[in-house]
């Protein structure tokens, strides 16, 4: 059963558009509780919903921080995507 703050954090991550990211306090920022951004993370670990691009969320500092699939993994999946937008732009 989930919460309140894990279903507002799901839902917003679940709208992040495909190439885009947020970082963990901006998600938390969003779901009106700015401190929580290690909550977010914890949320976002615990997900393996493939419709909640977890993936798209990273630390503040630009790093990507983890991802419950393991780290290369997530990299591998913003690398696709960014490689994918590139394709539709050129």
């Amino acid at each position: 059963m989930t919460n309140n703050f894990e279903s507002r954090v799901l839902k917003i991550v679940s709208h992040i558009p495909y190439g885009k990211l947020m970082t963990y306090k901006e998600v938390a920022i969003k779901c009106g509780s700015p401190l929580a951004y290690r909550a977010v993370g914890n949320i976002l670990n615990k997900n393996y919903n493939p419709d909640i691009p977890c993936h798209r969320v990273i630390r503040s500092d630009g790093n990507t921080g983890g991802y419950n699939r393991g780290k290369g993994k997530k990299i591998k999946l913003l690398q696709n995507e960014a490689r994918n937008l590139n394709k539709k732009s050129a």
